[in-house]
């Protein structure tokens, strides 16, 4: 039975302040992803590169990451009317910023501030479903119920916004989140009291100087990992000071946190065994995440789907999400042991890239994609929740926060080590391959010669003088092999993850240790990352 806490007044019915609560998320997670739905659309709107938005993302997952642990200080010293109430009108005002801007470089700084309010808003809502359950099986399904939101927030968002895009301008999507906030906004104003759990905290000593150095840390990393291919890496000096600049905060930040009694994030953490296991399958299932834009990619540059079509492809993806989520839900409610969770995922993971190794072409049938991203939603929604439920698990409730903290951290450079890695080996591997069907390819192979010839019959037939057919033959060709440099591309990436995840299962079962954390939250007061 549920602890009756009054942040809500008697009339409000129990089962509409949890839709609430979740609801008030939905908006800050559609915007989170959003420039990702579709990047050519968000790029050609602001008048920049594809890399520029990937940065906003980033920029956004920054903000969210470094407030997480000063967040709190917030929610102590506000009630949580009042808290929500702010948070929930700058929201609306950032939302509002990025719908009249056109401009890149004004949109990075808003989209940081906008990571920042969606951490407070999230773990607001969290917190006040968290307070409300008494059980430990309501909070690890209300758990459940938030990361599965949180990882369907790309296909969804693809799914929702694919006809808005196309049919008006890419800022039309940030005018809807606005009006998405205002029913929940009213709700709140009639429907919260002014009650407060705790002694009212004024805002002295709050810790300032490790919020901005620790989020100066993370927006480098964003920058570098991004931008890092396109500037030829160290030969760039500004990749070059990043690096230095990360070196240099890292270690103040080490020495401070050692140094002052209330750490931002208590290093304690990195004592224990099992966290570090579980921070390294985590990143791990976050690369491994991400691999699958090159599908996305790779379907329109190859097969030409348009992204309303792709949206409509991605619900596969979408409901293996879903069903691997609850999957795993009713695993760790039955305290299944964590191997018997992560193989199973992991191997999802596994089989979706080994078939799609086999199923890159350059001419292929929609539905022999459907299992495939089916398969990679399921692999990814058995392994989120439990995952993080045992790093947090394996540390004492007293740091419960930080282990989150550095989790939502990982999860970070996960996305960034993910787009690094594939912008790196997109040039390499494109290049190599090029390069190798040059050596093969030449005027006097028949084969080329045969293509060139019934190119340029073709284009003559159709009207073309003989000379220019010639030359577009010659630019045909150039375009096939641009394809099969693509396409190898992706069957060497997707090569390269098949390896790394068998290297993960076979860690899973070597490790005779991981069982013994038991997969449970010990905190109803934990506002999870």
């Amino acid at each position: 039975m549920a602890r009756k806490i009054p942040f809500f007044k008697n009339w409000v019915p129990e089962w509409l302040v949890k839709i609430i609560l979740f609801a008030m998320t939905l908006p800050g997670i559609i915007i989170f992803f959003l420039p990702l739905s579709n990047v050519n659309a968000a790029a050609g709107y602001y008048g920049c590169e594809p890399a520029d938005i990937q940065f906003s993302v980033a920029l956004f997952y920054a903000g969210y990451v470094g407030f997480y642990c000063l967040e709190r200080r917030f929610f102590s010293f506000l009630a949580a009317k009042e808290y929500f109430l702010l948070f929930t009108t700058l929201q609306i005002l950032a939302s509002l910023i990025c719908y009249y801007t056109h401009e890149v470089y004004i949109l990075f700084p808003v989209r940081f501030i906008q990571g920042m309010l969606f951490a407070g808003n999230v773990n607001l809502s969290l917190t006040l479903i968290f307070t409300r359950l008494s059980s430990e099986r309501a909070r690890e399904i209300s758990f459940s119920v938030f990361f599965g939101i949180l990882i369907c927030a790309m296909p969804f968002n693809n799914l929702i916004t694919a006809d808005l895009i196309d049919s008006y301008n890419f800022n039309i999507i940030y005018k809807t989140a606005i009006f998405s906030y205002v029913p929940g906004l009213f709700f709140l104003t009639f429907a919260m009291t002014n009650y407060r759990t705790d002694t009212r905290f004024h805002l002295y000593k709050l810790d300032w100087q490790s919020f901005i150095v620790y989020s100066t840390i993370l927006v480098l990393i964003g920058y570098i990992t991004i931008y890092g291919q396109e500037y030829y890496w160290l030969e760039d000096p500004r990749i070059l000071i990043s690096i230095i600049g990360i070196l240099l905060l890292s270690i103040m930040s080490v020495i401070r946190q050692r140094a002052i009694k209330r750490p931002y994030i208590d290093l304690r953490v990195f004592r224990f065994r099992n966290f570090k296991v579980g921070l390294l399958l985590l990143f791990i299932m976050y690369i491994c995440r991400f691999a699958s834009g090159i599908t996305n990619n790779y379907f329109i540059s190859e097969l030409h789907f348009d992204p309303f079509y792709i949206s409509y492809i991605n619900i596969f993806n979408l409901a293996g999400l879903v069903a691997g989520v609850i999957i795993a839900c009713c695993m760790v409610l039955q305290k299944k042991g964590i191997r018997y969770i992560w193989i199973p995922g992991f191997l999802m993971l596994l089989l979706f890239h080994g078939l799609m190794y086999y199923s890159f072409d350059v001419q292929a049938d929609e539905f022999n994609y459907y299992i495939p991203l089916f398969l990679q939603g399921l692999g990814v929604g058995l392994i989120m929740v439990p995952t993080i439920i045992f790093i947090i698990s394996s540390v004492p409730a007293s740091i419960g926060p930080s282990a989150a903290a550095t989790a939502l951290a990982v999860r970070y450079f996960g996305f960034c080590a993910s787009i690094a890695l594939i912008n790196y080996f997109e040039l390499f591997e494109k290049s190599r391959h090029y390069n190798a069907f040059q050596d093969h390819l030449t005027a006097v192979d028949p084969a080329v010669k045969d293509f060139l010839h019934k190119q340029t019959v073709r284009l003559t037939g159709k009207g073309m003088l003989e000379d220019h057919a010639a030359k577009a033959a010659h630019k045909l060709m150039i375009g096939k092999i641009n394809m099969q440099d693509h396409v190898r591309f992706a069957m060497d990436y997707y090569e390269m993850m098949v390896w790394l995840l068998s290297a993960s299962l076979l860690l899973i079962i070597v490790l005779p240790y991981v069982n013994r954390t038991a997969l449970y939250l010990k905190s109803r007061r934990l506002s999870p990352a």
